[in-house]
């Protein structure tokens, strides 16, 4: 298993939406910062958005398993193996995301049960 390469490109907030929806002083994401950087393999990495996590993880798990000399859905998404371009779920403020396969081995930091 590989480690994946998990940065922030962008964090929106949909204005519109907000006024709407949105609760009493809404803003773009707290947690997600655009340019942070994190990494990845089989678990949530420190410090990320739960939400996020769940919305992007099959991507991620993919990839550390050796998703990245293929290209996502034959072609028709995303044109560099290796890469995938995700969201999380909010839909007022999403956070969009770069993974990318890297070659750095992924290591256990727990015993298996069995």
């Amino acid at each position: 298993m590989r480690k994946v390469r998990i940065t922030v490109l962008k964090t929106t907030f949909d204005k519109d939406l907000a006024a709407e929806y949105g609760a009493e002083g809404l803003t773009a994401c707290p947690m997600m910062k655009e340019g942070q950087v994190f990494m990845a393999d089989y678990a949530k990495p420190e410090g990320f958005c739960d939400e996020a996590w769940k919305a992007i993880y099959q991507y991620v798990f993919a990839l550390a398993h050796g998703s990245g000399k293929e290209v996502f859905y034959f072609g028709d998404w995303i044109r560099k193996p290796g890469v995938a371009i995700c969201s999380c779920n909010d839909g007022i403020r999403p956070v969009i995301f770069k993974l990318e396969s890297t070659e750095e081995e992924a290591t256990l930091n727990y015993t298996p049960v069995r």
